[in-house]
């Protein structure tokens, strides 16, 4: 049997950039390293962990000398979790990055001729920006590295956390989370509190057995607040305690639910959300529009943020008011009912039906008379057929899932012919291929690159492309 390759330790490795997924780079010898959590300037001692013909990856196990942009993280769990990953970084620093993605996917997939991309329009909430959350209960917590060296005692190894990136069954368990208002952790402390001390047990992921197995929370800008309690057991008593407790220690709910999952996964979409006080939805609020955001809703998670991303995709679209505008993949509606008081008509396509039921609640809550909304895969749904039945847009936009649009799409698009694209991406890689395809008819006008999640790598960009 052939020994495993012990890879070595680089001493005083400087880090020199930042990389794709949030990870810095450095060179060593002639190989690229990417290291998590390191800041250019780094001057650091590198554990190889990886090593392949073009690249390697390690992580930092001595920080020699810190680069002088370096701030310090302000979350406790910070570097164990796998959320929020660029706290070392400054906001301003970190908006420079987003830019430069942006730019690198343009230039190096889309290559098509671009005007100056604009600065990263930046979050006015770095923290507490989510709107909503999940944690999931297991009874096999994560043990730091810490927790090991110290040799503590581990009889107690409930938690309610998140899942550590690459084991399923682990859960940290966390005190403080940032990304939510704070009443996310009054309200989950307080359930694994009570759920210990009536002897409730946590979900085992491995066995699929136990009572307390998830909680989300969602806190709309409008300051209503939904929960729901997931249980892996159909247990009424329990469920009943549970709920009892929650809704009197905390009036504040005004959406309180709870679902009995039994199945093997934690998918929620196909489950019964059960009322058990208050209203089955909360709102929120954008320019006088009220929005219902159910317990399956799809909503941005970062509210305040996406009122400014669908300003900017709005104004992209210089509306003057006799516009046919289609809104493909238009989830439940937000963007068209967002901009249908500026023009004739909107057409919106999704594929989740209950979407699409939700986008024509919004609508006739608003009292919008002049939006149409249609249920199907959209490569499926926009035909030319479609096009000539529903007549020939004037404006399109798009904000397709990450995979991008389907070629199918891109064509129809194509012969349409609308004579102003706006292009709403959560992946600018993908978005550069599509915008790639487009080239031949359309020109890209403007770019602007959009936060929606301080402190992760993630970012939204926003193209505005016209017919040639």
């Amino acid at each position: 049997m052939s020994k495993k390759k012990v890879l070595p330790v680089v001493e005083g490795l400087e880090i020199k950039g930042v990389a794709a997924e949030g990870k810095s780079i450095a060179r060593w010898n002639d190989l690229v390293v990417f290291i998590p959590f390191g800041a250019p300037g780094d001057v650091a001692d590198v554990k190889i962990d990886r090593k392949k013909h073009s690249f390697a990856e390690g992580h930092i196990e001595r920080l020699v000398t810190p680069s002088p942009i370096r701030v310090e993280p302000f979350c406790e769990h910070y570097g164990v979790c796998g959320g929020c990953k660029w706290q070392h970084l400054p906001y301003e620093y970190q908006l420079k990055c987003k830019r430069q993605q942006v730019v690198d996917a343009l230039e190096r997939i889309a290559k098509v001729e671009l005007p100056e991309i604009n600065d990263t329009l930046g979050s006015e909430r770095t923290v507490c920006y989510r709107d909503k959350l999940e944690f999931t209960f297991s009874n096999k917590s994560w043990l730091t590295r810490e927790q090991l060296e110290r040799g503590d005692e581990f009889s107690d190894r409930d938690a309610v956390g998140f899942h550590i990136p690459g084991a399923f069954d682990k859960v940290l368990d966390i005190r403080k989370c940032w990304l939510e208002d704070d009443i996310n952790n009054r309200i989950r402390l307080m359930i694994k509190d009570y759920a210990k001390q009536r002897g409730y047990t946590f979900y085992d992921l491995r066995s699929q057995t136990g009572l307390m197995r998830q909680m989300m929370i969602r806190v709309a800008s409008t300051g209503e607040v939904m929960l729901a309690v997931v249980f892996g057991e159909d247990a009424p008593d329990a469920i009943a305690d549970v709920m009892n407790k929650v809704g009197g220690e905390f009036p504040e709910i005004t959406s309180l639910f709870y679902v009995v999952n039994l199945k093997a996964n934690d998918s929620l979409g196909d489950q019964e959300f059960v009322l058990w006080r208050g209203k089955e939805y909360i709102e929120e609020e954008m320019e006088g529009l009220r929005f219902r955001v159910g317990p399956k809703s799809f909503y941005q998670t970062n509210s305040l943020q996406a009122y400014e991303l669908y300003k900017v995709a709005r104004r992209m679209c210089e509306l003057k008011g006799d516009e046919l505008v289609y809104d493909l993949y238009t989830g439940t509606g937000t963007i068209a009912n967002f901009v249908a008081r500026k023009c004739r008509a909107v057409v919106g396509i999704e594929y989740v039906a209950e979407a699409i039921e939700d986008a024509k609640l919004n609508s006739k809550v608003n009292g919008i008379e002049n939006t149409r909304f249609f249920a199907g895969d959209v490569k499926d749904v926009l035909t030319d057929d479609f096009v000539k039945h529903n007549g020939r847009p004037d404006v399109i936009i798009v904000d397709p899932p990450r995979a991008g649009m389907h070629g199918d799409v891109v064509n129809v698009i194509m012969n349409a012919a609308p004579r102003r694209i706006v292009y709403v991406s959560c992946n600018p890689a993908t978005q550069a291929r599509d915008i790639a395809l487009l080239d031949s008819k359309y020109r890209v006008v403007e770019v602007q690159p959009v936060d929606m999640f301080p402190h992760t790598h993630h970012v939204e960009n926003v193209v505005r492309l016209d017919l040639r």
